[in-house]
Formats: structure tokens, C-alpha cells, sequence
């Protein structure tokens, strides 16, 4: 008899949290490393409770992903669905809501979350908060936002139909979306501020095709210093001359200039973290703090990948389980 293949969660469980319980672990996240944690930690037999806003993270704002094992291409937003599928199929305590603050009771080896109106206890925390977009910080950009602006090429992408469309940025996750916009934007530009482009090989591929069939145009060494228009964008000015002009008239621009973490809550309760403000952990995702973990992007791991932030979501996950037992 053939396997069946389970693809929706079968709801066994409720995923109410409970504020009166002390919980093994807590997730703080819900991009793909946090809902590795949970459902790993939840196999290991760890009470879990998981944290997050938004689901999703960095890859529910992507298009195809090609680089997942297991799918040869899949929409962003359908595999996060999967993992979210995957994670709450397990008797996982859900909450939606921003983590206010965490502090550690060293006497306890508790930590207490506050997040909501209500406060939530655990022996461990897994810390996956991810990172959010680097903006450019130029003028007009927060003025046209939502007008032409965008950080979201898969969220925005059909308002720019039959138009002109640039992507700032030059490493893979930019060429990514410019390949994405290509099925929409009559032509696409890339404004890259370094010498090259740095996209994997096969998408390196696929933008020599785009570029012979003059669907894509590169603008290295050359940067935007300003966004203009009326109601909505209609121009960029570029730093250098390109073409003999400084000013490029484009209908869409979407950001990929990099993220910046979000380790604040955990620089407040003493977690080392780096020049980049990311948390430093080990080959065990441990912290400097006993029974503090962290995974995905977020830490200072230099390869940002779906697949390397579930990795470290699931090593957590185990090592969490190593540091009660040992407790």
C-alpha cells in the first residue's frame, strides 16, 4: 500500500499557551528556524511553546525557492506553510504576539518572557527572531513607500506589470527577485554598488539569458542616492553617470541590501553578540547564558539559508534537550 503523504496538520492539539506552567523551551520566532525548533524540541519530548508575530520571516517575503532540498522549486510563502503545517501537528503551545522583554532568574535557572499582557516561564529559550530589511535611508524612500517602494518583490510584483522596475542590490536573494520580477516588469535593472553581481551560479545562469533578451540590465559600481516623484515614484538619481545621465526613470523599486538582526532583546539580558549586533553562538547554537539558544538569522553564522536556519533550529532543539537532562 502506498505512503500516504500528509501535508495539512491533523489538529490534534488545542496550541493554547499557558501562563501558569513552566515550560521546557520557548521559541521566540516564527520564520523557519523557530518552527525547526519547536517541532524538533517537541519530538524530543520538550514542552514548547512557540512566539512570533508574523509566520514566515525572511522566506515568506521570497519567491521561488529553488534551493530547498526535497523541492525542486516552490513558492516562499507555500514552503513556510509547509514547515508552520509541519511544526503545529505536534503538541506545540502557540502564541501571536511581540516578546516585550526576557530576563533570567540565575538562582531559578528560569527565564520569564513577557510578551502580550502576560508573562510565560521556560528552562530554555531558543532565539529566532531572524533579522529585518536594511533600508537604503536615502530621501524619498520612506515618502514613496507603498508608492513604488518596496521590500517585497513577491508581495508587489503584479502592481508593476508591463513596467520598469529596478532591484537595489547585488547579492543572491537581490538577482533572486529580479529573476522573479522579469515575469512581470517589461524590463528589470539591477543597481549593485560593487563591482559585480554575487548570485549563486544557477542564478547567475538566468540572468545571462534575461540580460541577452534585454530583460535585465546591470548598474554596477553605482549606487542611489534619491528617490523622486509625484504621487507616486517615478525616477531614481543615481551617484554616477550611467548612460551620460544621473537620473534613471523607473515605476518600482524594490530593497535587497542586506537585513539587520533583531538581537536587541537578547543584548538587554547579557548575550554576547558582534559588531554586527548578531548573536555569537557555538556549533551547539549556545550563548555565552546557560540555557539560552539561537538560530537562523538572527546569529553570526555568515551563510543566511532557509536550510542552514533550520539546521541550527533543530541543533538547538536537541541541545536545549541535552542541557535539561543534564540539569
Amino acid at each position: 500500500m502506498e505512503e500516504k503523504i500528509i501535508f495539512e496538520p491533523r489538529h490534534k492539539y488545542l496550541h493554547k499557551p499557558d501562563k501558569n506552567r513552566k515550560y521546557d523551551c520557548i521559541a521566540i520566532g516564527t520564520g523557519v528556524a523557530g518552527y525547526a525548533a519547536a517541532m524538533y524540541g517537541a519530538r524530543l519530548g520538550m514542552k514548547i511553546l512557540l512566539i512570533g508575530e508574523i509566520p514566515g520571516g525572511t522566506l515568506g517575503l521570497t519567491g521561488r525557492v529553488e534551493n530547498y532540498p526535497g523541492f525542486v522549486s516552490i513558492n516562499g510563502q507555500k514552503l513556510v506553510q509547509l514547515l508552520e503545517n509541519h511544526a503545529m501537528d505536534y503538541d506545540i503551545d502557540r502564541l501571536t504576539e511581540i516578546v516585550d522583554k526576557i530576563t533570567h532568574d540565575k538562582k531559578k535557572k528560569e527565564f520569564t518572557i513577557n510578551a502580550g499582557k502576560s508573562a510565560y516561564r521556560s528552562r530554555t529559550i531558543i532565539f529566532a527572531t531572524g533579522a529585518k530589511v536594511k533600508k537604503l535611508g536615502v530621501p524619498g524612500e520612506e515618502e514613496f513607500f507603498g508608492r513604488g517602494v518596496g521590500y517585497c518583490a513577491l508581495c508587489d510584483a503584479t502592481h508593476i506589470k508591463g513596467k520598469v522596475a529596478a532591484i537595489a542590490g547585488g547579492g543572491d536573494s537581490a538577482v533572486k527577485e529580479a529573476i522573479l520580477l522579469t515575469e512581470y516588469a517589461k524590463k528589470v535593472y539591477i543597481i549593485n554598488n560593487e563591482k559585480e553581481i554575487h548570485p549563486e551560479m544557477a542564478n547567475q545562469k538566468k540572468v545571462n539569458e534575461l540580460i541577452k533578451k534585454n530583460k535585465i540590465e546591470i548598474i554596477n559600481n553605482n549606487e542611489i542616492i534619491e528617490i523622486k516623484g509625484k504621487k507616486h515614484m517615478d525616477r531614481l538619481i543615481l551617484k554616477k553617470d550611467y548612460n551620460g545621465k544621473k537620473e534613471l526613470f523607473i515605476e518600482g523599486l524594490f530593497v535587497y541590501i542586506g537585513h539587520i538582526p533583531e538581537s536587541k532583546l537578547a543584548k538587554e539580558l547579557g548575550v554576547k553578540l558582534n559588531e554586527e549586533n548578531e548573536v555569537i553562538i557555538n556549533q551547539h547554537s549556545e550563548t555565552n547564558v546557560p540555557g539560552f539558544f539561537a538560530a537562523g538569522d538572527v546569529t553570526n553564522i555568515e551563510w543566511k539559508q532557509a536550510i542552514i536556519g533550520v539546521a541550527q533550529g533543530v541543533t538547538a532543539a536537541y541541545y536545549a534537550y541535552d542541557y535539561l537532562n543534564k540539569e
